[in-house]
């Protein structure tokens, strides 16, 4: 249209324009079919054509079979993925093929292919149905390659925890052993003290005081503990060595590994491996490669003057996952598992973005600046810590000791809550994601996958995200909806509802969030809150559940939620529940809330880490983790810590200002490549995390993460609305975490999805949800406060940063959904406010 105007042309009627713009978009996907279709082959084709059919072997299509991809950890879910990925490259279609075409339309073939069902493809032309199984299968490909690895990475994973869980019950079994030798070495050395006190015979003494034939009787015990003690998880894992051959040779003849540098040597033991296992009864060399960062392994390996080879294909697999998790190993064709440097932005496409980073990019003006004030920092502490300056912070014993700050929270505050929340309008969830929806737009977002319109019944796509949210599920939500059908509800959910829809829906509540007036009460919209929440599964270890033992012994998951100070909930993501919090940190803020002006994240402890420090600071956010372990946090300086009188005892090694020198132009463009959002910096920071041996950019990041780790902990020593401020954004987090329970309560709570897909399906719907609540209970506490002010009560304006819009009990959560009643017609469109008193005098 603007080009028409700009050319001087009479703008024809919208409908034609929409009829040209149909035809031309018709025209395009044709176009780009016959491109993909013209680069396969007749064999291909036909392959092609054959994943639509029923097979009887499969009980399905193959297209199906494909797609079901199993996700708990096992030797047959192992096989029968690589079985799915070796079918799929028998297929001969090369994942170049996505070059025919422009990526955009590559990339709608592969999102039709991905939710298309079976019956309905073989109803397209020829070329648009093979040109989607095409490009269905080029990401099928990528996608089973990812799970495969992951999978690889924790069964081997698995034998090592298993192996050092065995060692440390067997530990726990000869407590009371070691508690009978530990008493009778304790006699006999006082047996040997009064011998050389009184000048008698140790051993007469030691027979008459312990009796020799216990000591005797005792020596298979100690050496027992001996040999338990000096046990390595190798050797232990290696007893699992059936378990590993059932899937190991299949796993290395699916995938060819590529390394660079030090990981050649591993590539050749790999190699060896391969070649042993293609001849039957092929014993190993007597010297063969040794790619262990553990030198211990190597020792371990040789048994009687011998490899052994389940210990050597053990130790080999090992190194091989931790070098994948690291990048120092990669698999072309993958997304998880690729070159490190893959993930970084080229090095002359890296400049631009370098340049509009928050800090000085100049390494030595930068180290200089930070010399300077990390020096005048430190010295200015310790002089307040001296002369007592700062209030509840004392040195004992060489241990720093800070006073827990008291509740901030004052008793009218909570009366004021209390107040407000009884003024909210009830409301069944129904009428309220209606009502938001109405308000906010965010039903736009929610469109077909392939044309791109909107859904023409808005309650179906509300019942869907509800399906999600709630646990419900898609069968039970239509069995308990009034209007909405398990065929639509079906239909919905697999052409309207993806991760895409889910993140720029959520994204316009969050928007219009936070352009409520009464958002305002809660802060300036600039700092947010992360924490992960742990939620128990129905089966084993399925998609991404592990069991940990800080939560019972029960598999989950966690939710890694950000929340800000707003209380708009604008991001989650599924985790393992034994993963560390700390990689995913920065993923909210880059990925989730681009468009608000975030300057300070608050964390628990779990999620602070010097990597997590040195990158916040490069990306040019402030970084506040409350610090519950201080007193075993050395700080880190630049020059001799004797220069600092009083504090010497807290200091740590130096900060080797030379290793953030000397690869200072790889940690800018790796902030720049996270920033320009080329990569997430969970992958970054899991990757630089994943192998024991660090390598020299992770050094760097964690010597800048010290320094600015430092500054931190100064800031939170003397600071202490620092304090209070992290203590209150926490608890806010907290207080979403409660919504949650609540909300995602159909089936016990549990997390019962087989793939880490689907979970977060269920993930974004439920933080869908929250912020849906959150932004409603917002509105409506703004309006009642307005009623408390026109009614003649004064207000506190300060205690309204103290109320929370994360309340639950004035909204009807369960029951049944009734769509078709789900509407509301209030004075200025507003539902009339809850009347507790029945004297209300304002009502809308």
């Amino acid at each position: 249209m603007d080009n028409l105007k700009a050319e001087r042309f009479i703008l024809p009627p919208p409908d034609t324009l929409e009829r040209a713009g149909l035809a031309g978009r018709a025209r395009a996907r044709k176009r780009a079919a016959s491109e993909i279709v013209a680069e396969l082959g007749g064999s291909t084709l036909e392959l092609l054509d054959a994943l639509l059919i029923n097979d009887p072997a499969l009980g399905m299509t193959p297209l199906a079979w494909l797609r079901d991809m199993p996700g708990s950890p096992s030797t047959k879910n192992m096989n029968a993925l690589l079985k799915r990925l070796r079918f799929i490259r028998d297929l001969g279609i090369e994942p170049a093929i996505s070059l025919a075409t422009t990526g955009f339309r590559f990339g709608q073939f592969v999102r039709e292919g991905s939710v298309a069902p079976p019956f309905l493809l073989a109803d397209y032309s020829h070329n648009r149905r093979r040109a989607t199984l095409a490009a269905a299968v080029v990401n099928l490909e990528v996608k089973l390659a990812d799970a495969a690895i992951l999978m690889f990475e924790r069964l081997i994973g698995g034998l090592f925890t298993r192996a050092k869980r065995g060692q440390e019950r067997r530990y726990q079994d000869t407590a009371p052993s070691v508690g009978k030798l530990m008493r009778l070495f304790g006699a006999t050395i006082a047996a040997l003290d009064m011998a050389e006190e009184t000048g008698g015979d140790p051993l007469v003494l030691v027979d008459e005081m312990v009796g020799w034939h216990r000591l005797m009787a005792a020596r298979p015990h100690v050496d027992a503990l001996a040999d338990l003690a000096q046990e390595d998880t190798l050797v232990l894992a290696t007893e699992r060595y059936a378990t590993l051959r059932r899937f190991s040779r299949n796993f290395l003849d699916t995938f060819t590994f590529k390394a660079s540098g030090s990981g050649t040597n591993l590539l050749s033991a790999l190699d060896l491996l391969k070649q042993a296992n293609g001849s039957w009864g092929t014993q190993l060399p007597a010297n063969p490669p040794m790619p262990f960062s553990n030198r211990h392994w190597s020792k371990l390996i040789m048994e009687g003057g011998k490899v052994s080879r389940p210990r050597y294909e053990t130790a080999v697999l090992a190194t091989l996952r931790d070098k994948l998790r690291a990048g120092d190993v990669w698999v072309e064709g993958t997304r998880a598992y690729q070159r490190f440097d893959a993930y970084l932005l080229p090095r002359k496409a890296a400049q631009s973005a370098i340049s509009e980073l928050p800090i000085n990019v100049n390494s030595g003006e930068y180290l200089a600046h930070k010399s300077a004030e990390l020096d005048r920092r430190l010295r200015h502490f310790a002089h307040q810590l001296r002369t007592g300056r700062l209030p509840g912070v004392t040195l004992v014993r060489e241990k720093l000791k800070v006073v827990p700050l008291q509740a901030a929270t004052p008793p009218e505050a909570e009366a004021l809550d209390r107040k407000l929340d009884a003024l909210l309008p009830r409301v069944r969830i129904t009428e309220l994601l209606l009502e938001v929806a109405e308000r906010t737009g965010f039903l736009s977002a929610f469109r077909d996958v392939r044309s791109g319109k909107e859904h023409d019944k808005p309650a179906a796509v509300l019942a869907a995200i509800l399906a999600d949210g709630t646990n419900l599920g898609v069968e039970r939500m239509a069995n308990a909806s009034q209007g909405v059908t398990y065929a639509q509800l079906a239909w919905t959910q697999n052409w309207y509802i993806s991760p895409d829809n889910y993140e720029a829906a959520l994204a316009q509540i969050v928007r219009e969030h936070h352009r409520l007036p009464f958002a305002r009460n809660w802060g300036e919209g600039v700092s947010a809150s992360s924490d992960g929440q742990f939620f128990r599964t129905g089966r084993i270890r399925s998609g991404a559940a592990e069991i940990n033992a800080k939560y019972g012994h029960e598999p989950g998951i966690k939710i890694y939620s950000h929340l800000s100070d707003h209380f708009a909930s604008f991001s989650s993501r599924i985790m393992s529940a034994t993963a560390n919090e700390a990689p995913y940190v920065l993923d909210g803020l880059m990925l989730g809330a681009r468009e608000l002006p975030l300057k300070e994240l608050y964390t628990d402890t779990g999620g602070a880490s010097d990597h997590v420090f040195g990158l916040c600071h490069l990306l040019g956010f402030r970084f506040v983790p409350r610090m519950r372990d201080l007193a075993d946090r050395r700080l880190g300086t630049i020059v001799s810590g004797a220069n600092y009188k009083g504090i010497e005892c807290l200091f740590g090694q130096a900060i080797k200002v030379g290793t953030i020198e000397a690869e200072w132009d790889d940690l800018v463009r790796m902030a720049a490549s996270i920033r320009e959002g080329t990569v997430a910096p969970s992958i970054i920071l899991r990757k630089l995390s994943a192998y024991r041996r660090q390598n020299k950019l992770d050094l760097a990041l964690r010597e800048l993460g010290r320094i600015e780790r430092t500054l931190f902990t100064l800031d939170w020593l003397e600071q202490p609305d620092l304090r209070r401020a992290c203590q209150a954004g926490l608890n806010k987090g907290e207080a979403r975490h409660a919504l949650a329970d609540a909300v995602y309560t159909n089936r016990q709570g549990r997390f019962t999805d087989r793939t880490l897909e689907n979970q977060q399906y269920r993930a974004s719907g439920l933080n869908l949800l929250i912020a849906a609540i959150a932004y409603w209970n917002a509105l409506y506490l703004g309006r009642a406060a307005d009623h408390l002010r026109y009614s003649g009560i004064e207000i506190d304006e300060t205690l309204l940063a103290h109320v929370s819009p994360l309340g639950w009990s004035h909204i009807g959560l369960t029951g049944d959904y009734l769509w078709e009643d789900a509407s509301f017609s209030g004075n200025r469109g507003y539902r009339a406010l809850h009347d507790p008193n029945g004297r209300l005098r304002l009502v809308a």
